[in-house]
């Protein structure tokens, strides 16, 4: 295993990224930051011990937030939340929750770990998604989490593909609250970082409050004080993963109800959120917001989340400069890891969504036949037309 490097988030607080045996313990620290945070949501989230903080962020927060780590977060989404895209997305906000994409225990144990769990140090706070159903393998891989560094581990149960089916994990876990709750104990029980569930309000359509509230009460009692709600049942025959993000209705005010039944726990709400006055209106009821097909593609939305949701000043970068720093960071990956500056760029094509230029812009970014080009030239070409129509 190779270590994670050391360092220090949003949750405020330095993580050490020593490689820690299995069995070992780890020493409490003096609660601060984050620490200090979710201590008041139990006793049951635990934290690794402080060592040296990690290398400056390309935009560092001013001090550590005092608001909840889940007030905003974007959502993980498969073959879209990648450490690209994750980078990119913290060049437009220093403070959200990021995710990874779902990763299975068996990707975990079976598979080659530093390909699932690579990340830079520039995304914390990062959390890592699992996929899976048997607690012990869930508790190897979250070991291999937290000994990477991510901040939080959270625990898929809301997709609703086949194959997810066929793993018997994501929605159809909530058919069994039991199981899940064995597996966040021991989740719980190996790491430090806090466990999260994610999850729906429902299966197939059964429209009943009582059982998202008892799912989620079942949870709670093994030690997860945090539940992110996707607002939506998931239908486990009959529509695609893109048709149960659609299909199903929106039901804020069952999540609402959830918050009202179990105020000593973090709710946040997942689903159809597209603009600020969305997510102010949650978050007048609610700990937290995440947010998933908006924020990707239309990430510029996020560059104004830190002013208006974290009270900091209003940010002075400009389209140009998030682009200019992903070139950077594609010239770096290329020497770094032998990455292609198109598995990199195919993340910000959002970027200028709704510009003058935009179109002829995003094809530029996306042409197959400048694969060989290096990232700065491509740049220059996309840029043309848009220094005439200046």
């Amino acid at each position: 295993m190779v270590a994670a490097p050391a360092r220090e988030g949003a949750y405020g607080m330095a993580h050490a990224g020593t490689e820690f045996p299995q069995g070992a313990g780890r020493s409490k620290p003096a609660i601060t930051g984050f620490a200090a945070w979710a201590s008041a949501i139990g006793e049951n989230t635990r934290f690794i011990a402080p060592t040296r903080a990690r290398p400056e962020m390309p935009n560092p927060p001013e001090k550590a937030s005092s608001h909840s780590p889940w007030r905003l977060s974007v959502a993980p989404m498969m073959d879209w939340t990648d450490r690209h895209c994750r980078y990119f997305h913290r060049l437009l906000t220093r403070h959200a929750l990021l995710y990874t994409e779902m990763v299975t225990t068996g990707a975990l144990l079976h598979g080659e770990v530093p390909r699932h769990l690579r990340f830079n140090a520039e995304e914390h706070p990062v959390a890592l998604q699992l996929g899976g159903s048997e607690p012990a393998d869930l508790a190897q891989a979250a070991r291999l989490g937290a000994e990477w560094g991510y901040d939080e581990i959270n625990l898929n149960c809301g997709c609703p593909s086949e194959r997810v089916q066929r793993g018997a994990f994501g929605a159809c876990l909530m058919n069994e609250p039991q199981l899940v709750a064995d597996c966040v104990k021991a989740m719980v029980d190996v790491v430090d970082v806090p466990v999260t569930v994610k999850h729906r309000i429902g299966i197939d359509k059964v429209e009943n409050y009582d059982f998202v509230r008892d799912f989620v009460g079942a949870v709670a009692e093994a030690g997860c004080k945090v539940f992110i709600a996707h607002a939506r049942n998931a239908w486990l025959q009959g529509l695609s993963p893109k048709e149960n993000r659609e299909v199903p209705p929106l039901r804020y005010e069952l999540v609402h109800r959830l918050k009202r039944d179990f105020p000593h726990l973090v709710i946040a709400i997942n689903g159809g959120f597209t603009a600020s006055a969305q997510i102010a209106e949650q978050l007048a009821v609610l700990d937290g917001v995440m947010v998933g097909r908006e924020a990707y593609h239309n990430p510029w939305s996020m560059a104004g989340w830190d002013a208006d949701f974290y009270g900091a000043a209003p940010s002075i970068q400009t389209r140009e400069d998030v682009e200019e720093a992903m070139v950077a960071y594609m010239e770096r990956e290329a020497a770094a890891h032998g990455t292609p500056w198109y598995a990199v760029a195919r993340h910000m094509l959002g970027l200028r969504n709704g510009l003058p230029g935009a179109r002829y812009w995003r094809r530029v970014w996306s042409d197959h036949r400048l694969k060989s080009l290096p990232a700065r030239e491509v740049m220059a070409q996309a840029r043309q037309p848009l220094h005439e129509l200046a």
